[in-house]
């Protein structure tokens, strides 16, 4: 890896990729350390075709498709960073490892950001997965392989095995465009994930490993979850098993991206050079029938179409004039985000390996139950990711460092023995304390909300567009999905200026 190892930045501005993006993007090269400083801005009014708000991987794949199609672009930025939830650290003294805080595994159907990560000549590695996974209940740790735990109960295992495929095939009903025009949707949306579990799962082991499972894939619980909203999540995925399965098996935690997942948006931002402005939160946006204007912190931007790719509870923040749509602002006050505490543990080798297992943890007991092995290619140094999710990190969330720490520490000392308990470093991110992002991984919609204001999540409000994660077709809630949404808010933008 070239510089500090966060990120490669091969062919960046020559080569194929500045061929691709036009002429525009090489003068960009001599001006891009003063975008990506962290330093406030010239506060002078800027002019451009369209506003782009927020510099995650959404915004800025939204502002990379707009310059490729020749318009002026300007990108605002709360954070002294782009990445938005791709957030990646230096590891000390590990040769140029990192550890994603935020956003961390691509899978093989994730088209949108393989693609994207080709075109700026990021690898990606698989996450280790030879040897055996543990599943961790009732206090015992018991090594696996395939994809169902060896629950406790016989009759638990037998009844998940039939639930999950019948999942699958209702939430092939939903369309991922239009969730609230599925067969039986105002039902659906009527009840939380937990109360049709409640009814239709019989085993209450089996109902406990399905809440799981949803506390690892959005990091809520059951009861904070719309059935419909859940059945749209696994739809535009593909399947439960897509969603969840373990590493190596076509799923979405199959590879690790190499230089960290922030790394795509720094690459991104490199690019775009000092048309991203960072340290610059937005406070309003007004139009008329003349254009546009954004007010940040130390910018002020004229244009004639702005995209806001933020999380949507955040976009109800801003001040709008006129004001959105009633049913824009209410549909923003009905989507909170899920609760979750990344934890990584450095050691100076991956010594689970040497026992057998692939460092892959699922459990009954918090506050960390999922585990990855998320060590460089190198294998050293070893590396466990862990996931405080939903209760779990609304439990921990405004606890001191050390306790967080601790309560940590105990969760990998259970699955992995003493050796564990004494990393090289530890690193913990507390997602809901992210003031420009509110928690982490995805907004979700509780019973009622899709049905009835659902329409207006990726609905255009005059010259105001949406982007994020949260409004994508195919994998929502992943780095692909953010993609996917910016480019289609750039299409929408592109057709506005005709």
């Amino acid at each position: 890896m070239e510089g500090d190892g966060r990120i490669s930045r091969r062919g960046l501005i020559g080569g194929g990729v500045a061929g691709a993006l036009g002429a525009s993007l090489a003068g960009a090269a001599g001006t891009q350390a003063k975008a990506l400083s962290g330093q406030k801005q010239t506060p002078a009014t800027q002019n451009a075709d369209v506003c782009v708000i927020g510099a995650g991987i959404s915004g800025l794949s939204a502002a990379r498709a707009l310059v490729k199609a020749g318009k002026t672009v300007v990108v605002l930025e709360a954070r002294d960073r782009v990445g938005g939830r791709c957030y990646s650290v230096p590891i000390p003294n590990s040769n140029n490892a990192v550890a994603n805080m935020g956003a961390t595994f691509v899978g093989p159907t994730q088209s949108d950001v393989l693609a994207l990560m080709d075109e700026l000549q990021i690898d990606k590695y698989p996450v280790y997965s030879t040897g055996k996974l543990l599943w961790y209940e009732n206090g015992s740790a018991k090594p696996y392989t395939g994809t169902v735990p060896p629950l406790a109960d016989p009759a638990a295992e037998l009844e998940l095995g039939l639930l999950l495929p019948r999942v699958d095939q209702m939430a092939k009903s939903v369309p991922a465009e239009t969730p609230w025009t599925a067969p039986n949707a105002a039902s659906l949306d009527a009840e939380t994930l937990a109360s049709w579990t409640n009814q239709n799962v019989v085993d209450p082991n089996a109902r406990k490993l399905v809440a799981l499972l949803m506390e690892a894939i959005l990091s809520v619980e059951p009861a904070d979850l719309s059935m419909l909203y859940t059945l749209w999540y696994i739809n535009m995925a593909g399947s439960i098993e897509t969603l969840v399965g373990n590493a190596g098996s076509g799923g979405a935690q199959d590879f690790l991206v190499q230089g960290g997942t922030q790394s795509i948006s720094e690459a991104m931002a490199s690019q775009l050079g000092d048309r991203v402005l960072l340290n610059n939160p937005v406070r309003r946006i007004s139009q008329n029938a003349n254009g546009a204007t954004v007010y940040a912190d130390n910018a002020t931007v004229t244009a004639q179409q702005v995209i806001v790719a933020m999380p949507p509870t955040l976009t109800g923040k801003i001040d709008y004039e006129p004001q959105l749509t009633a049913m824009r602002t209410q549909l923003v006050q009905r989507m909170p985000i899920g609760s979750l505490i990344k934890t990584i543990a450095v050691y100076d080798e991956p010594f689970w390996r040497s026992q057998g297992l692939n460092g892959q943890v699922t459990s009954d007991t918090g506050p960390v139950k999922v585990v990855f092995d998320a060590s460089p290619p190198s294998g050293s140094p070893g590396v466990l990711l862990g996931f405080m999710d939903g209760d779990d990190a609304r439990q921990y969330d405004d606890a001191d460092p050390a306790t967080r720490q601790a309560a940590a520490l105990k969760s990998y000392v259970n699955y992995f023995g003493s050796e564990a308990g004494q990393p090289r470093w530890y690193q913990d991110h507390v997602w809901a304390q992210e003031l420009y992002t509110g928690g982490c991984p995805a907004c979700i919609t509780p019973p009622g909300v899709l049905t009835e204001y659902g329409q207006a999540l990726r609905q255009p409000v005059g010259r105001i567009h949406w982007a994020g994660t949260e409004t994508a077709t195919v994998w929502m809630g992943y780095m692909s999905g953010g993609v996917q949404a910016g480019q289609r808010a750039a299409s929408e933008v592109i057709q506005a200026l005709r």
